[in-house]
C-alpha cells in the first residue's frame, strides 16, 4: 500500500501545486480598489487641511479681518484642489460641477468669520 504524501496546510506554499495566475479581471478589480482609496486618501488629507485653514482663521484676532477672509479663501481652494485630485485619480474630467462642493469649506468659514 502506497503511503500518500504528507498533507500541507492550506497557509503555506505547496511546490506541486503553484498559485494560479491572476485574470484580467482580476487585476481590473485591483485596480479599481486601489483607485478608491488612493483618491479618498488624497481627498480626505487635503479637505484636512482646508479645513484647518478656516479653523485657523477662527481663532485670528477679530481686527485682522483681511487675513481671516484670506485664509478662508485658501481652505476654499484647497477644498476644490482636494476634490480635482480625487478626480484625476478616477480620470473624470476636471470641469465637473461636483468640483463647487469643495468651496464648502471656505464658505463656511467665511459664514463664521464674517458674522
Amino acid at each position: 500500500m502506497a503511503q500518500a504524501p504528507p498533507r500541507r496546510d492550506r497557509h503555506l506554499i505547496d511546490p506541486s501545486r503553484p498559485r494560479p495566475r491572476p485574470t484580467q479581471a482580476d487585476i481590473a478589480r485591483l485596480e479599481r480598489v486601489q483607485r478608491w482609496v488612493l483618491s479618498v486618501l488624497a481627498a480626505t488629507t487635503i479637505v484636512h487641511l482646508s479645513v484647518g485653514l478656516v479653523i485657523g482663521a477662527m481663532f485670528i484676532d477679530e481686527d485682522e479681518v483681511v487675513a481671516r477672509v484670506g485664509l478662508c479663501v485658501l481652505g476654499g481652494a484647497f477644498g476644490v484642489i482636494a476634490l480635482a485630485a480625487a478626480f484625476a485619480i478616477h480620470r473624470r474630467r476636471l470641469t465637473d460641477p461636483w468640483l463647487l462642493l469643495g468651496l464648502l469649506p471656505g464658505v463656511v468659514g467665511l459664514v463664521l468669520v464674517l458674522r
